[in-house]
């Protein structure tokens, strides 16, 4: 339903990510990002194994677990450039939701509705502020 990730061309946005939840801007015809930024770790894993089924993200601005569980139950979205176009759009995305925390210093545990490809550790992915448990 949502058309955030349409609007791919001016998004690499330079936002102080002071609060990673801020949304106002200057008077400017800016477009206003209304997601947080984060970092796709890699999967959760132990010294021999790994869970491909569930995806370490790191958050702008998060740093503890309480601060972490402000996330839980948010909409993730890891944006990709294909080769092939498909809908007129060379950007494709993959859907994914927080879950829980991981360890104690803000790193949280998401679920993808597909596996995220190895290919996609240390890429940038967003966080939604939807669904909103406020």
């Amino acid at each position: 339903p949502c058309s955030a990730h349409h609007r791919m061309a001016g998004e690499k946005k330079q936002i102080a990510a002071g609060a990673a939840k801020k949304k106002v801007e200057k008077k400017t015809k800016q477009p206003v990002r209304l997601y947080a930024k984060g970092v796709i770790l890699g999967y959760k894993r132990s010294k021999s194994n790994s869970y491909a089924n569930c995806t370490l993200l790191k958050l702008d601005g998060v740093r503890t677990r309480e601060d972490a569980a402000w996330y839980f139950g948010k909409r993730v979205a890891y944006v990709y450039k294909a080769k092939k176009e498909v809908k007129n759009s060379k950007f494709r995305v993959m859907w994914g939701k927080v879950r829980r925390a991981h360890g104690n210093s803000g790193v949280v545990r998401a679920k993808f509705r597909k596996n995220i490809p190895p290919r996609a550790f240390g890429a940038p992915c967003r966080i939604m502020m939807y669904p909103s448990s406020i």
